[in-house]
């Protein structure tokens, strides 16, 4: 059990007991999913799944569409052409997306109605990637956050209930992870205004040999990822309900904290063609969160879901993420 630490096991997360739905009168659920990219036609159309992706998460529909809000981390552009593809100081390690733009209706098809856009792809095609990626958003109803000055934050009003997204990661033209007074202060701006704040973030090194949480600043490629741990419990602090995280590409631990929850790696979700899948990159959590109207932790239900380079996510029988 290399992933659970100090923190709430995956498995005791998702057997947690169904009495507690019954003792709460009022209980709100909400989906988070890791990183998302749907294929991409830059550099080669090659790169895009068979029928527009239409069929990557066809196995996984009921379940993205049974909560009041779902939520996704999206990767790179939705821009069908043009732009200008980034330039990294690493080549070995420089991968930029472009996923066509009539492939924001395979989100909206998933049910989902928060993205965040803080992550190292939501740039990978310049200004007008990310011009063209939130108006194709914005088109479809589907709001997103994290961008510094302009979409710091987003809210959604439904049933009466204000959920709020904020978003963070380390990377430019991004709510910064690493300036926690910053966070702070934005998340208890949302958090006067909205029921239940759900905060994401981008932040930690990647790969199968980072699957733990040190509870210190990480860095990856030279690059300061932030610290996870102290950046969650800063948030939770200043109002934030439920915390989701990814950018390792792999699962990482869950931990409650006064009563919120916090994972703090969900990993690869649906990455088509260019991501890497072997060994724990290749399995993920759905992650169901149910909470009271006061964003409190009631109990939680993980379904774990593999991928292989042929196709989307698919519901493992062997339940990986789960038992790393």
């Amino acid at each position: 059990m290399r992933n659970i630490l100090l923190f709430v096991p995956l498995f005791l997360l998702a057997s947690l007991p169904l009495s507690a739905q019954e003792a709460s009168p009022m209980m709100y659920s909400i989906i988070g999913v890791g990183d998302i990219m749907m294929g991409t036609n830059y550099p080669s159309p090659s790169y895009l799944p068979p029928n527009d992706g239409k069929d990557l998460m066809k196995d996984v529909l009921p379940i993205l569409k049974d909560a009041d809000i779902t939520f996704g981390n999206l990767e790179g552009a939705i821009l069908t052409s043009g732009g200008t593809a980034k330039t990294c100081k690493n080549p070995d390690v420089c991968y930029v997306f472009r996923s066509p733009e009539h492939y924001v209706d395979n989100l909206v098809d998933a049910g989902f109605d928060f993205m965040s856009l803080a992550n190292n792809h939501s740039g990978d095609f310049g200004a007008v990637g990310r011009q063209k990626t939130k108006e194709m958003l914005r088109k479809a109803g589907i709001q997103f956050a994290g961008l510094a000055g302009t979409d710091e934050y987003a809210i959604i009003t439904r049933d009466s209930v204000k959920y709020g997204l904020v978003a963070f990661a380390p990377n430019s033209g991004t709510c910064d992870i690493r300036n926690l007074v910053y966070a702070e202060k934005l998340v208890a701006q949302v958090a006067a205004e909205c029921d239940i704040v759900i905060v994401s973030f981008h932040g930690g090194a990647e790969g199968a040999t980072n699957q733990r949480v040190p509870k210190a600043y990480e860095t990856y490629y030279g690059e300061n990822r932030g610290n996870v741990h102290a950046f969650a419990h800063t948030v939770i602090d200043a109002g934030a309900d439920v915390v989701f995280g990814h950018g390792p590409h792999v699962t990482r631990a869950m931990e409650l904290y006064k009563g919120r929850i916090i994972a703090y790696s969900l990993g690869n979700f649906c990455t088509y063609g260019r991501f890497s899948l072997s060994g724990p990159a290749g399995f993920a959590p759905i992650l169901k969160v149910f909470v009271d109207s006061e964003g409190a932790f009631i109990q939680g239900e993980i379904t774990s879901v593999y991928q292989m380079k042929a196709h989307g996510p698919k519901i493992d029988p062997q339940k990986q993420a789960l038992k790393n």
